[in-house]
């Protein structure tokens, strides 16, 4: 009989399958490196090899994994780029010597109530009005982050449009006289893509996206900027 257990409502085929990618995400696994056999994996998790099978061939099909007739099943040599975080955290910068081709698109901006941990990340009062800007990066024409940037709209009110004419947050700040600024705090966690973030980023049902949540600030130390990225675990390393 298929062991189809649901725990907290996630088949165990996809818990297994996450299990195994959060391992290769985490560096326990890496390029190369085998995977155990079906009767390891269905011993460690209380399953049985349908469903392990089933958790690999969802792996296989994301490109992540690869099996080989009388090898076993391997983990698959794909690239991934490193994206400094430090300081002076710079996209376009981090990016310049790993692709051919960056480029960025807004999704879509509006002028919205502060959430309250995005007002008081950038020492503002609860409920002022912020920018909030929808961005995806691609590199060589892959997604590489679904972005959302919080500014004040008082300090800057057309900050989306400065941002379609200068095609980066570097030069949107520049423009506005904040010739410099640098990253005032970062914090990094990891979790599955929800719906939309699994569209945008091209990934699929389960993939893991590293979050992180940033405050950029200027020379004098305060706030200017709250940037929420997602980042597909797959393609990319956080580098502290």
């Amino acid at each position: 009989m298929t062991n189809t257990k649901i725990q907290g409502g996630i088949a165990l085929w996809r818990q297994i399958a996450d299990a195994i990618r959060l391992d290769i995400v985490g560096g326990k696994l890496v390029a190369g490196d085998r995977l155990p056999t079906e009767s390891a994996l269905s011993e460690r998790f209380g399953a049985n090899r349908h469903t392990v099978r089933r958790a690999l061939a969802a792996l296989a099909a994301e490109n992540i994994v690869a099996a080989e007739q009388g090898r076993g099943t391997f983990v698959r040599n794909t690239r991934r780029i490193s994206y400094p975080i430090g300081k002076r955290t710079r996209m376009r910068e981090n990016l310049r010597h790993q692709a051919e081709t960056i480029s960025s698109i807004v999704l879509d901006h509006e002028v919205v109530t502060g959430p309250p941990a995005v007002t008081e990340a950038l020492h503002l009062p609860p409920g002022t009005r912020l920018v909030r800007m929808e961005t995806r990066t691609l590199a060589d024409g892959v997604p590489l982050t679904r972005s959302t940037t919080y500014v004040c709209y008082d300090r800057f009110p057309d900050f989306a449009e400065r941002n379609a004419q200068h095609q980066s947050i570097t030069g949107v700040l520049a423009s506005c006289g904040i010739a410099d600024y640098s990253r005032g705090s970062t914090r990094i966690s990891a979790r599955q893509a929800d719906v939309s973030e699994a569209h945008d980023l091209h990934l699929a049902p389960g993939a893991v996206v590293l979050v992180s949540e940033a405050v950029d600030v200027d020379t004098s130390g305060e706030p200017i900027s709250y940037l929420l990225s997602r980042f597909p675990a797959e393609r990319i390393e956080l580098v502290v």
